[in-house]
């Protein structure tokens, strides 16, 4: 099985990008990043001030063997603040509750004060995410919202008209910032 076909099994259909999508970016942007292994596939974004992971999978095989810590310590140890999407809790789903525990051990905050809700182009179902934000220095939410913003225009909605026929909503339709819900630092 090829890494496309392992993120595709693991990843609800609204949060895939589609392998035309991720090729390009490879190829194209030279901060798109696969880490690819036997058990694991890591797609990430790589800048000069922050690291935003796009897919973490870990094979069943090998889950609870410390791959996924190893993975994200890899990360950390860029030294710069870590932004990913995480799919809300749904009791009926245990590996949503699984993921966003692994994340909490791993040191990560729920971004509070940031709304993602995005139609679907696929499904025209409106997708809901939280964002998750680790930091090695007290990072202020409004700083994760313009690096996550950042990568909405420039990842996610690459080439969307020509990949997909339509083009994405518009970043400030997807995301929002609550100043009020911000943590003061």
């Amino acid at each position: 099985m090829n890494w496309y076909e392992k993120l595709n099994q693991y990843f609800p259909i609204e949060e895939m990008k589609s392998k035309e999508h991720i090729e390009l970016l490879l190829k194209e942007k030279q901060e798109y990043k696969k880490d690819e292994g036997p058990n694991h596939v890591l797609m990430y974004i790589e800048m000069d001030d922050f690291v935003f992971i796009d897919y973490l999978f870990v094979s069943k095989a090998a889950r609870g063997q410390g791959l996924g810590k190893k993975l994200i310590d890899n990360l950390k140890s860029k030294g710069k603040p870590i932004i990913l999407e995480v799919e809300p809790v749904d009791y009926d789903d245990t590996d949503t509750e699984k993921r966003q525990r692994f994340y909490e051990r791993e040191g990560f905050k729920h971004a509070r004060s940031i709304g993602y809700r995005r139609r679907s182009l696929e499904t025209g179902k409106i997708n809901e995410m939280e964002i998750l934000y680790w930091s090695p220095f007290d990072e202020a939410e409004e700083s994760i919202y313009e690096k996550m913003r950042h990568t909405y225009e420039t990842i996610h909605t690459y080439k969307d008209v020509q990949l997909y026929g339509e083009p994405y909503e518009p970043a400030e339709q997807v995301l929002t910032f609550d100043e009020e819900k911000a943590p003061s630092l």
